[in-house]
């Protein structure tokens, strides 16, 4: 064997030891992210079974609970690739990751009590918004009770930012399908008055979330206080102290996560608000297309957060060619189950749809025409989401998460969004104008989060700082 030839075949060595490294990190990732997902579907499912009026308010409490909920996310989501960094610096760094995950515990206290500020009011602010005053009482019912899931939801993200950080993600996967059973027998029976509990209606759904974000941060907690894997961190002591450059850091790194996931989530809500001008059958095939999107969307959304713990664990050793290597390895994962649910998409569509409507009642007619041509257009979404999902949890790695955000302000909000009106309305293409718009959209923020990560050699890695100050 040549010297060329040993090198070509220890290269492929490295690569596919990251494809297996990214599998292990990513699957049990994309499996607690449907969990979490299974999690909100079951709420909506029993909400449905006390009557539309209930499932209508129940719709319109969650929307308002998301935005504030999504951008502390935001927030917590800062404390991952900081913990990844330091193992990749120092793999036996438990000082500075344990005040890491403190401070992450702080944060998600502080941002939690604005936040029920705002959820307690909930009531007041949809009747500000025009809402029917039942709807919106009721709304605020449920939002009071949901409210009291933030901060151990919280909590629970940023214990399981460390044990990802660790690539010991396995016990998440375990506690959120327990809590998403939980959540099952809780909403059944605070709902619904089962098993000698009163019947809270949709008060007990909220409820019902909130002690199962409780019970997800309780058993996270047991978790890395036992594990002997874990303990050694002995992350709950001296919680007291206050480590503030740390605390500014989580900050700095975190609001523009924050603004980025808020860009996103914004710009979708509107698409569904422009759709639903249009007509009824409009809106009913946007929301079959986009669900189906949501769905598959959690494997590149796990792939991008594992790409986040690989890429910022190289990062922080100082290796470019691994960096290089733990993003384009989750990268072309990710496009490339997405090009494979976007082929499903256009090969048997109806399939797909009945899943979600009566395929032979002849009244669905109009919404089968229209979510089979929405899926068309969800198949390039498709592509186009899952590269610019795992595109910004790689630029996450390298601690670069400012820039990205400006990229998600001027791909949804500066071409996104008003080419959908125009498209839509202007132009008469009506819902399909919509989806055509966000395609393009993801088009553009993809390519310029892609762009960035193929000029990332203008990022000093935090790996080659920290040897150059030894």
């Amino acid at each position: 064997m040549t010297a060329i030839e040993a090198g070509r075949t220890a290269a492929g060595g490295l690569w596919r030891s990251e494809i297996r490294a990214t599998l292990a990190l990513a699957w049990p990732m994309v499996l607690t992210n449907l969990g979490q997902t299974a999690m909100t579907a079951t709420d909506v499912m029993m909400m449905g079974r006390l009557g539309a009026h209930t499932l209508a308010a129940g719709t319109l409490g969650t929307n308002l609970y998301f935005a504030p909920m999504i951008f502390g996310l935001g927030l917590m989501l800062a404390a991952a690739p900081m913990m990844a960094t330091e193992f990749g610096r120092k793999a036996h760094s438990v000082r500075d990751i344990r005040r890491t995950v403190r401070q992450g515990l702080w944060l998600a206290v502080s941002v939690s009590v604005p936040i029920w500020l705002i959820l307690w009011n909930g009531e007041a602010l949809l009747l500000a918004m025009g809402q029917e005053p039942d709807l919106a009482r009721e709304a605020g019912t449920y939002i009071r009770w949901l409210q009291w899931s933030v901060l151990p939801f919280y909590g629970y993200i940023v214990l399981r930012s460390f044990i990802s950080a660790l690539e010991r993600p396995g016990w998440a996967l375990v506690i959120v399908f327990g809590a998403v059973a939980f959540n099952v027998l809780a909403n059944w029976c605070l709902m619904f008055g089962n098993l000698g509990f009163p019947a809270m209606g949709i008060a007990g759904s909220g409820l019902a979330t909130a002690l199962s974000s409780t019970l997800m941060f309780i058993g996270m907690a047991a978790v890395v206080m036992l594990d002997r894997r874990f303990r050694r961190f002995r992350l709950f002591g001296r919680f007291w102290r206050p480590d503030w450059p740390r605390y500014g850091t989580l900050l700095r790194l975190g609001l523009p996560i924050a603004g980025l996931l808020l860009f996103e989530v914004g710009v979708f809500n509107a698409a569904a608000m422009l759709v639903g001008l249009i007509s009824a059958d409009a809106l009913a095939a946007h929301a079959i297309a986009i669900q189906l999107s949501s769905i598959t969307f959690m494997v590149p959304m796990g792939l991008g957060q594992a790409a986040t713990v690989r890429v910022g664990r190289a990062y922080g050793a100082g290796d470019n060619e691994a960096v290089s290597r733990a993003g384009w390895t989750a990268f072309a994962m990710g496009v490339g189950f997405m090009a494979a649910m976007g082929l499903l998409m256009v090969l048997v569509p109806r399939v797909l749809i009945g899943a979600f409507i009566d395929l032979n009642v002849p009244e669905n007619a109009p919404v089968i025409v229209l979510a089979t041509a929405f899926l068309v257009y969800a198949a390039l979404f498709q592509v186009f989401d899952g590269a610019q999902a795992v595109a910004a949890g790689m630029l996450r790695g390298l601690h670069d998460t400012s820039v990205p955000m400006i990229y998600a302000a001027i791909g949804y909000w500066g071409v996104g969004l008003p080419l959908a009106i125009v498209l839509a309305f202007h132009v008469g293409l009506g819902g399909i104008g919509v989806w055509m718009a966000m395609a393009i959209s993801l088009f553009i923020v993809a390519g310029l989060l892609i762009h960035r990560w193929m000029r990332r050699d203008r990022l000093k890695p935090a790996g080659h700082r920290a040897v150059a100050a030894h």
